[in-house]
């Protein structure tokens, strides 16, 4: 089955943490428009926040996000001011009342690289200007060589519950190879100050297919990760993205498992994990199961964002910070990535929106599909018809399914007429899937360049 899959799907192709994906963002849509979407937001509109706060005290070799790796942590205090001015703004457009948040994300980069005391001013200037609901979902991402238990104290006050990290791998021959050197010891003592926060759930991220990964070194991290037993697992497979991210090319890429070995660990990880008790969630992630992804996705209400799994999607995600992307029904708007520009548009008066894309209808309907296949692994074309109304599923996507059709002939889908549904060794390929309703990934001759590998 390995070489059959590498053979037949094993391609570049989208995550999907938007439709349309960001490659089809461009300069045509700007400040106005979010301006105009914020002022279109229904005075009971809920909200999801994400704040990007980009600076590492330090690059990881394997990283693609967009960070600013520095030392000189007089940035943060700066770029801090920044964000005051930008969700001042960003309120002042929604005007009166103040608008409720289902969801606060604070993600990175390192969001710890804020003190205690810069933490609290952010989120105390959200607070100010939102109504953070009393069950509202409060997450940010740590850095275990970082993060102070003072810190963890802050943010217990601030009312953040769900603490992620990354870990990547426990293995030093792998963490000198990525140049992220963390030992167990010192994962533990950040996790147990995390867990004396009354209502903690934990997250530890892993990543499957890096250099000098092996079965037997990455049974040996798992084993540690299953006795640390966190409440919630991501295990990503690794982006090789050298034309995007320079720095990857530092790494032993010669040391890169092999298409079969990245499948290898990533059945064993699955096979490990549902042994300890893990239930597995949408293409990557696992919880414990009572974990409310869990029900969600076994309810097939399990959604998908910017920030990641989630049941408290709110419609619209407003999001701070250079590189931070906002997402609202008709158009997604990302920040400019430079901070000196970030800086600038603020300090001009404007907020400082580089690109973004507006959906038409068409988008629409296959951000819905594609969203439900990368979520709930399952489309009901009933759902669809309350959704969207007419014409039927079937319909709509006839070419759609007729390209299922190996799929469904493999094993991997079915289709009764009803429901499209991806078997359990079908979710492997669930971004693969997903492609065949993406309009914009037809005729492109760059998509070996702008994406990750889907096995």
């Amino acid at each position: 089955m390995h070489r059959e899959l590498i053979a037949r799907y094993d391609r570049p192709g989208p995550r999907y943490t938007s439709y349309p994906t960001a490659n089809e963002f461009h300069e045509g849509v700007g400040e106005g428009d979010l301006r105009a979407a914020l002022r279109a937001l229904p005075a009971d509109g809920r909200l999801s926040l994400y704040v990007h706060i980009p600076f590492c005290e330090e690059r990881c070799l394997y990283c693609a996000c967009n960070v600013i790796a520095t030392k000189q942590r007089d940035v943060a205090e700066a770029y801090l001011a920044h964000l005051l001015q930008e969700i001042a703004m960003a309120a002042d457009c929604l005007g009166s009342p103040r608008r409720g948040v289902d969801q606060l994300h604070l993600g990175g980069g390192t969001p710890t690289y804020f003190s205690s005391a810069q933490l609290r001013r952010l989120v105390e200037a959200i607070r100010s200007r939102f109504e953070i609901a009393a069950d509202a979902e409060l997450a940010i991402e740590i850095d275990p060589r970082v993060t102070t238990a003072s810190q963890i104290s802050t943010l217990q006050e601030l009312g953040f519950r769900r603490f992620s990290m990354g870990v990547q791998d426990f293995d030093p021959g792998v963490q000198s190879a990525i140049g992220r050197i963390q030992s167990v010891a010192q994962t533990e003592e950040v996790i147990d100050a995390c867990r004396s926060v009354a209502g903690a759930s934990v997250n530890i991220d892993l990543i499957y297919g890096l250099p000098r990964q092996t079965l037997a070194s990455f049974s040996a991290t798992l084993e540690e990760v299953i006795r640390i037993r966190p409440e919630r697992l991501a295990i990503y497979g690794f982006a090789y993205l050298p034309w995007l991210r320079k720095q990857q090319l530092q790494m032993p890429v010669e040391e890169l498992p092999a298409s079969e070995a990245r499948l290898a660990l990533l059945e064993l990880a699955r096979e490990r994990l549902f042994e300890a008790g893990y239930a597995a969630i949408g293409i990557d992630h696992f919880a414990l199961p009572e974990d409310e992804l869990i029900v969600a996705q076994r309810d097939g209400r399990l959604s998908r964002n910017f920030m990641g799994y989630t049941v408290r999607r709110a419609p619209q995600l407003l999001a701070f910070g250079v590189s931070a992307i906002s997402e609202f029904p008709a158009v997604y708007v990302q920040n400019t990535k430079k901070l000196s520009a970030y800086g600038a548009a603020l300090d001009a008066g404007r907020l400082p929106v580089e690109k973004g894309v507006a959906l038409s209808d068409d988008d629409d309907r296959r951000r819905w599909v594609i969203r439900e296949l990368m979520c709930n692994f399952r489309v009901s074309a009933d759902s669809y018809r309350e959704q969207f109304g007419g014409p039927a599923f079937e319909v709509a996507f006839a070419r759609e399914l007729l390209a299922m059709e190996g799929f469904v002939e493999g094993g991997f889908a079915g289709w009764d007429g009803e429901r499209l549904a991806l078997s359990e060794k079908g979710q492997f390929l669930a971004r693969n899937m997903a492609m065949l309703f993406d309009t914009h990934l037809r005729g492109s001759e760059a998509s070996t360049h702008r994406f990750s590998r889907t096995v």
